[in-house]
């Protein structure tokens, strides 16, 4: 199971790059994993405020429909185009060309509840939860 060290993690199975107040937020490879073939993507639309631990975006797979949870209160400032036309690269490349959104944070206070790759681990070994 992939899980980079410099990025956060979130119960939920997503994943956070902190570049200054922006988050670049995706899902985990184990979260991937556990849906199967992603179908689709309902991308947030830039503009949209967030809020921590509330639904952005949504992903469908052969198997299920999944909630993704934004791990920061902010605005959404980019959403993965490439998605729309091939949301497989969620499966493919998680944490590069599968990326989701970019959250403009209003705080960054909010991080500290985060995982780090350690102690994601450690959720995803138990079975997710």
């Amino acid at each position: 199971m992939n899980i980079p060290k410099e990025l956060k993690y979130t119960k939920e199975h997503e994943w956070a790059r902190i570049s200054g107040n922006r988050v670049t937020v995706g899902i985990t490879d184990f979260a991937q994993s556990q849906l199967g073939d992603i179908v689709y993507v309902e991308l947030p639309a830039a503009g949209t405020i967030v809020n921590k631990g509330k639904s952005f975006s949504v992903v469908e797979s052969v198997k299920a429909v999944s909630d993704i949870y934004a791990p920061v209160t902010g605005v959404v400032v980019d959403a993965n185009q490439v998605l729309s036309d091939a949301p497989e690269h969620i499966n493919k490349d998680p944490y590069g060309q599968g990326w989701i959104g970019v959250i403009e944070m209003k705080s960054e206070a909010e991080l500290e509840g985060m995982l780090d790759a350690d102690a994601y681990g450690h959720v995803a070994a138990e079975g997710g939860h």
